[in-house]
């Protein structure tokens, strides 16, 4: 097969290895990739804002798949467009990924469909906004309708946080077009559980229960960033709460989209808060794999996960059963730059040792070759560092240590990945 996966970062690269993995004589490319899907493939030096571009490429390289993997491109409509020129592509139209795009119609949808959610009103003025603000209880949630890359929700411990909050994204322009239409959510209490299913609009299997960390410090503490480590499979994640959590979130939510005349296709992330009673709420959803939940999840996932996106693209696609088989655990642990999520330095040299022990991946994330090929820091997630072993302990001491002999100035990064589950 001739495989183009859009995109440039950990997830992508993570993709590309699944897919070399599961075959090495499958010809990759990545556009516009990265050193480590340079590795694997052929790096394409095209932004993934540029469809016709991408388009154009799939056509030229005589592509059979195209993979997409960030967001924006989703919802910029590049499947529709690969689709109109009989491109096999795998992920939601740009209509169905409106799911993602919008989090004022992802509410909708999760309203018609009659799934649990948080109770939620949506603003694009500020005055009505605060005036809401000022009679919810505390402690509350402020969200940016658009795409944020991950930095859109705001957990507010009091009603004057969120007010300010809320006056930076619809006055200031604190978050750009993502912010011009808000939501003001309440705060549940529980646990949070990231779970993807691959689907082709009717059928759907899940993928192993995966949890983020999204705070930058220890303990969940200071900001929220795009993901410092995941891991996977998840305790939490019980045969009932999976079953729980396919009855009454995704076969609903598909159920709603095909009534709306706008079929989801592709894999489904649902981000859920697991409430102290069971209940399965959805937080969100995302219209592709998680960043960094792909970097744990494909890694236990038995050989396969090729056929299954081919499968779906080409609307020729059995699903194996309610999940796909996995084994073992996996933790990935995000080395960043000093100063993220808000201002990272980029630029510094990047040491990484070739051999970081036995089942360690290195999946590269904001990370570019200098013109005399040394590797460099290009963005705020810099690496993520994927350890598999048999126990969840096991890898997080796996993924702790190779963490420690890669070296760049200003490393940042979380020594607790997986501490819920170890507690438990």
């Amino acid at each position: 097969m001739r495989v183009l996966v859009v995109g440039g970062g950990g997830r992508e690269h993570a993709l590309c290895w699944a897919l070399h993995s599961d075959d090495p004589a499958t010809i990759l490319f990545a556009a516009p990739g990265n050193p480590g899907t340079a590795t694997l493939g052929t790096n394409l030096p095209i932004p993934v804002s540029d469809i016709d571009a991408l388009a154009g490429a799939a056509r030229e390289q005589r592509v059979d798949l195209v993979v997409v993997g960030p967001e924006a491109p989703l919802a910029a409509g590049l499947v529709d467009r690969l689709q109109a020129d009989g491109r096999s592509a795998f992920g939601p139209t740009g209509a169905a990924a409106q799911l993602e795009a919008s989090k004022a119609f992802a509410k909708d949808v999760l309203a018609g469909a009659g799934v649990p959610t948080p109770v939620t009103r949506t603003f694009t003025a500020l005055a009505p906004a605060l005036e809401y603000i000022a009679g919810h209880s505390e402690p509350l949630v402020v969200k940016a309708s658009g795409l944020a890359a991950g930095k859109g929700a705001v957990v507010c411990a009091t009603r004057a946080e969120a007010s300010q909050v809320a006056r930076g994204m619809l006055e200031h322009g604190s978050l750009g077009p993502a912010g011009q239409e808000i939501l003001v959510e309440e705060f549940l209490a529980g646990e949070e559980l990231s779970l993807l299913a691959l689907t082709d609009g009717e059928q759907l299997t899940l993928l192993p229960a995966a949890q983020d960390h999204k705070r930058l410090g220890e303990g969940d503490t200071g900001p929220n960033t795009g993901g410092m480590g995941a891991y996977a499979p998840v305790s939490l994640a019980t045969p009932a709460l999976l079953a729980r959590a396919r009855r009454e979130v995704f076969e609903p939510t598909l159920a709603e989209m095909r009534r709306r005349g706008t079929p989801y296709r592709g894999v489904l992330y649902a981000g859920l808060m697991v409430a102290r009673d069971g209940t399965p709420f959805v937080l969100e959803f995302n219209c592709r794999f998680g960043d960094p939940e792909t970097q744990v999840v494909l890694p236990v996932l038995a050989a396969g996960i090729t056929e299954h996106l081919a499968g779906i693209a080409t609307g020729a696609w059995t699903p194996p059963g309610d999940s796909l088989p996995s084994s073992g655990t996996a933790v990935t642990t995000v080395l960043a730059a000093r100063g993220y999520p808000d201002a990272p330095e980029k630029g510094a040299a990047i040491a990484l040792p070739d051999d970081l022990g036995t089942g360690v991946l290195v999946f590269h994330a904001g990370t570019t070759r200098d013109a005399a090929g040394a590797l460099r820091v290009s963005g705020g997630r810099v690496l993520n560092v994927t350890a598999r072993a048999p126990t969840l302990k096991a890898a997080a001491a796996a993924s702790r240590a190779a963490c420690e002999r890669i070296a760049f100035e200003g490393k940042v990064y979380r020594r607790d990945i997986g501490w819920r589950e170890l507690s438990r």
